[in-house]
């Protein structure tokens, strides 16, 4: 086995083996012994393999499993950094390991193989850069909760299943990934499942990716269909052979590879919240604070936006299917980014942010800019995290709460807080000069909407508009919550006030390099996410057919994001700072206008009437009417019924009396003497 195997297998393996070690600690009660709740099953047992363990207090063991799983993430983060510079710039370039046979059957055969090219390692590097500094960050945040354990294991196998995600040779084993991560959004969004309002909240993201994931499953199965393989090599290599294959249903046909491709949007749809699929993302902020920077920064929502740049071999010979993402994802940024205005939980307006970006990401690859998506992918992951834990200190500070109505004036008090946040939302805004220096979003961001303009097609055009407004309205929210949160007069109550203070150093340390990321990450990596998919950088890891470059976009459309971000900024600092009985007005002015906005445009309503009332009826009326009274009745129910009641008509003859059986006997000896005489006669 070579060096570049062992390291990359590393990379991905170590959050496994937290995860593990971690889960061994969460076994090892003071006692030494596993009662059968905690070990869910109907005995106990002795745990005398990790003797050391017993004598720990409940405090040291959260302490030493939310160390070493942080350490084990930090090995994996400094690993991700060697393996990027290596495949990206070094001699050796992509890479594919395979392990080990994984499945076979029939025809289908895939390989357990890890596959590192530019874009697996920025994600890698991403993803483990985030998920060390969440590792760390949890470790103080999380302290006193009686579940600290478990909880960090969470985190490693969530960052495990990610990484199995974006390293993935094929469709089979990317789906592996897939599901995993959403079984551990699942168990980290409702991880206090105590509450009902986390409970609830992580079967709503569990069932709407559900919908997703059926949507990306026969996208897979169309693929094997149209090239006999799920191996992304054999699937790119004959993409161009598969245009103009049909789907005839009825009377009709449509393009078989756009029809394939839509579906396995539908996927992305669903991981990455976009309109439609997207109801789970807001009440996912039941979860632990760490679980929204690790989940809405660099991880599960960006899956579906590396899913379309993996697959952009395939995706630039389906131009109606890049049509519908750009369309989706630039409705879906301005959607997102309007409910965002009226919102007063600070993680909930971080989470729309959150759903605005990614339909930026979208309409991005939608231009055929994938070098710009990921791009962006990968500067909001650290300006993202970076807010998601200063609003974490901000709550930590509060002792839980939420609401921006019932803060303000907390600069004073939180002032390294207060600068983070500025750091992150002048990053999020897209703030920077052109040609001088710019924060993290600046350059992503024009990277795309300069690429929309200049894809030169109608739907390029509308998602340069449609981002032109989400980029105000980003800029508006922005500062809304800072004012909000930062500024004006205290809102709290006494009580609060007492307990408000800057997080200690432990808890905001791991923010440090996020905002490092958040100020240099965009002036470093603009050269190389800008050049062309088939250059010395991307080495061949994207394809872009229809790509944009060599088009002229006019200074004025260059200028006016900057110009629109500055707008909002000063507009909402105004409204929210020196006027603030203005948007009160506004609101009450504007009626159902704004009820609609600030109801999330009654998506979750609308499906709690089409779907979730009727659904279970529709379960209540297939049990009672078709199960019980057809199916029980004239199947089991009722075979057991004849037998039941021809047991006891027999069961009348059994009296025990002999003059009875010998009645019997002479009955059935007459009967056959009288047979044998009409058999006679």
């Amino acid at each position: 086995m070579s060096m570049t195997t062992i390291i990359d297998s590393a990379v991905v393996f170590l959050p496994l083996l937290g995860a593990a070690l971690a889960g061994g600690v969460a076994l090892c009660n003071p006692q030494n012994t596993v009662t059968p709740a905690q070990a869910g099953v109907p005995f106990s047992f002795k745990l005398n393999w990790i003797p050391a363990f017993a004598g720990m207090t409940k405090e040291k063991r959260d302490v030493f499993a939310g160390l070493l799983t942080s350490l084990l993430m930090l090995i994996a983060a400094a690993l991700a950094v060697f393996i990027f510079v290596d495949v990206a710039f070094g001699e050796g370039g992509a890479r594919t390991h395979v392990l080990a046979p994984w499945f076979a059957m029939g025809g289908v055969k895939a390989n357990w193989a890890l596959r590192f090219d530019t874009l697996t390692a920025i994600m890698v590097m991403v993803v483990t850069g985030i998920s060390a500094m969440v590792h760390l960050y949890a470790v103080t945040y999380m302290k006193g909760d009686k579940g600290v354990v478990r909880f960090m294991a969470y985190l490693s196998l969530f960052t495990f299943f990610m990484l199995m995600l974006v390293s993935a040779d094929n469709l089979l084993q990317m789906f592996f990934g897939w599901e995993g991560v959403g079984l551990c959004s699942y168990l980290l969004i409702g991880y206090w499942y105590e509450k009902p309002a986390a409970s609830c909240a992580g079967m709503k993201a569990f069932w709407v990716n559900r919908i997703g994931d059926f949507g990306f499953l026969l996208g897979i199965f169309g693929c094997y269909q149209l090239f006999g393989s799920l191996d992304f090599d054999v699937i790119f290599k004959n993409a161009p052979q598969v245009v103009g294959q049909t789907y005839v249903m009825g009377d009709r046909s449509c393009c078989a590879l756009t029809a394939v491709c839509l579906l396995l949007f539908v996927g992305a749809m669903g991981k990455s919240a976009q309109l439609g699929l997207h109801v789970w993302l807001p009440d996912a902020m039941e979860g632990p604070t760490p679980v929204s920077a690790l989940i809405h920064a660099a991880t599960m929502v960006t899956a579906g936006v590396f899913m379309v740049a993996r697959l952009s071999p395939l995706f630039e010979y389906a131009p109606a299917a890049l049509a519908v993402i750009a369309i989706v994802g630039a409705v879906t940024a301005v959607v997102a980014a309007s409910i965002g205005l009226t919102q007063f939980d600070i993680k909930r307006v971080i989470a729309y942010s959150t759903m605005s970006q990614l339909g930026t990401m979208f309409f991005a690859a939608g231009v055929s800019a994938y070098g710009a998506s990921i791009f962006h992918l990968a500067t909001h992951a650290f300006f993202k995290a970076l807010l998601f834990l200063a609003a974490g200190s901000v709550i930590h500070a509060m002792s839980g709460e939420q609401d921006m109505r019932k803060m303000g004036g907390l600069w004073r008090k939180m002032p390294v807080t207060y600068a983070l946040m500025w750091i992150g939302s002048l990053a999020l805004a897209g703030i920077g000069i052109e040609g001088v220096f710019g924060f993290a979003g600046f350059y992503s961001k024009d990277m795309i909407l300069e690429a929309a303009y200049a894809h030169g097609s109608w739907y390029g055009r509308v998602a340069y508009g449609l981002g032109l407004m989400a980029a105000f309205m980003t800029a508006f929210y922005s500062w809304r919550l800072i004012v909000l949160t930062f500024h004006g007069a205290a809102r709290y109550d006494k009580h609060t006030a007492a307990h408000v203070h800057e997080s200690s150093w432990w808890l905001l340390g791991p923010l440090v390099p996020l905002a490092l990321g958040a100020v240099f990450a965009g002036f470093v990596g603009h050269d190389w996410f800008a050049s062309a998919p088939d250059g010395a950088f991307w080495r061949g890891a994207l394809v872009a057919l229809h790509g944009h470059e060599g088009a002229v976009v006019p200074e004025v459309a260059k200028l006016a994001p900057l110009a629109l971000a500055l707008l909002g900024m000063g507009l909402s600092g105004w409204l929210y700072a020196r006027r603030p009985d203005i948007p009160a007005v506004m609101a009450v002015r504007l009626g159902a206008l704004y009820r609609l906005v600030f109801n999330k445009y009654y998506f979750d309503e609308v499906y709690e009437r089409l779907f979730v009332r009727p659904l279970p009826k529709l379960g209540a009326f297939f049990w009672h009417k078709g199960d019980e009274a057809v199916i029980d009745r004239f199947g089991p129910d009722g075979v057991s019924a004849v037998a039941q009641g021809l047991g006891a008509r027999a069961r009348c003859w059994q009296t025990g009396y002999a003059f009875h059986y010998a009645f019997v006997m002479a009955l059935a000896l007459a009967a056959m003497v009288a047979w044998a005489m009409v058999r006679v006669w």
